[in-house]
């Protein structure tokens, strides 16, 4: 269908009067299709409704905000509306300032668009959309627009938020978009206030200096241990609210998560022997029980062995059998010292390990004697210490991680007065 440009703004974003056919009508792109394009949607228009959009920015920019709703309700697949497109040209384009003020209290329209060619935002509060538009420029400014929604996300959740609070949200990335991985930008934040965000900052990286987050294999190989997590989140948080007692919760949240996250990144980037027990690595002296070939398998039938001769630590390869192998139905690993007749078997969804020494080998036929005995674990950090020990010192080594318990009624009444605590 042949389509001729009648008038355009130079903002191609801002809808444009088209003629089709000898018809006039209002183009403009919104939503998008299926196959995430955008979507164009046409209504006719008259000539008085064109005479008002090429000489009033206001006007024009106002009937676009009353239509967009509709092109939303159209969705990637459905058709325009145009009854009730066309029944807004005349109250929008053609009505006085008191009677668009008061459709707009009873019409959904888009907020952001308006905002965002420089409406007054005190006016647009107040339902006075006439007069916040004499501001209105034909360009456009996404950033106000994103900051206006920030502002008003606050608003409903009842938050204040003082200048501090809004430039540690800022420095943090985390001001116009909450769900993002704060990151530090120092440009976003306003010079005068620069000076005391980064003295927020440096608390928390002293109270964070000393801790770090480790890796949770049993998530996988980019897995951070969310345990190591929340102890840094709160000591963090705790010494940021003693330090600058004024902070609002969100800006205390967002200087956590900054250092927390902080951490997590450098524990993924680490190679895998980095933050081990000390004395499991390579060329340590070998104890009485010091493992020399080990074997790990999981529930799945899956197997790997180790050798003190290979170029790593046995919890390292044990770990890295765990991220690539563990599974929400793949939680039972172990690591069994075949010549010695002794293992351990870790139980990641009960947070507990099993130790099995032998105590009578299997002769002439008969089954082994092997004695079995629990233990609780401490998350991720506990299954750590519990590998370590093995590898250092077989189940010997593991005494000191009880207690142990060879009555599993009693190991079950431990397990559930755990949970209960």
């Amino acid at each position: 269908m042949p389509r001729d440009i009648v008038f355009t703004r130079n903002n191609g974003w801002i809808p444009t009067v088209v003629r089709e056919d000898g018809e006039l009508k209002l183009m403009l792109g919104a939503g998008a299709d299926a196959n995430h394009d955008p979507r164009t949607f046409t209504f006719p228009i008259g000539e008085p409704h064109r005479a008002v959009i090429e000489r009033d920015l206001a006007r024009h920019l106002l009937l676009w905000s009353a239509v967009l709703p509709l092109c939303d309700a159209a969705g990637t697949l459905g058709a325009l509306d145009e009854d009730a497109a066309v029944a807004l040209l005349d109250p929008v384009l053609l009505s006085g300032p008191a009677d668009v003020d008061a459709l707009f209290r009873r019409i959904p329209w888009d907020r952001s668009r308006l905002v965002a060619h420089g409406a007054d935002i005190a006016l647009l509060e107040r339902g006075e959309v006439c007069a916040a538009m004499n501001t209105a420029t034909e360009t456009s400014d996404a950033k106000r627009a994103q900051t206006y929604h920030a502002d008003r996300r606050c608003a409903e959740r009842g938050t204040v938020l003082a200048p501090l609070d809004a430039a540690l949200l800022k420095y943090t990335g985390q001001y116009l978009h909450g769900a993002t991985i704060p990151r530090r930008l120092p440009d976003a934040v306003d010079p005068a206030l620069l000076p005391e965000v980064m003295r927020v900052i440096a608390t928390a990286e002293q109270a964070g200096a000393g801790m770090r987050i480790g890796r949770d294999p049993r998530k996988g190989k980019r897995a951070t241990d969310k345990r190591d997590w929340q102890r840094m989140e709160a000591a963090v948080g705790a010494a940021v609210r003693r330090a600058h007692p004024g902070l609002a919760e969100e800006a205390v949240r967002t200087v956590s998560f900054l250092i927390c996250s902080e951490a997590a990144r450098r524990a993924r980037e680490a190679p895998v022997e980095e933050g081990e027990e000390p004395g499991t690595g390579p060329g340590t002296s070998a104890g009485s029980g010091r493992k020399t070939a080990l074997s790990f398998t999981d529930d799945k039938g899956g197997e790997k062995k180790w050798f003190l001769t290979g170029p790593r630590s046995a919890p390292a390869d044990f770990w890295e059998f765990v991220a690539e192998r563990s599974a929400p139905d793949n939680e039972v690993f172990t690591i069994e010292d075949e010549t010695l007749g002794e293992g351990i078997q870790l139980h990641f969804y009960a947070d507990s390990v099993a130790r099995v020494t032998t105590v009578r080998k299997g002769r002439g036929g008969s089954d082994p004697e092997y004695r079995v005995e629990y233990g609780l674990v401490d998350g991720m950090a506990g299954y750590r210490k519990v590998v370590g020990a093995f590898a250092r010192g077989g189940c010997a080594a593991l005494d000191p991680y009880g207690p142990w318990m060879s009555d599993v009624t009693e190991f079950e009444r431990a397990r559930r007065r755990r949970r209960d605590a």
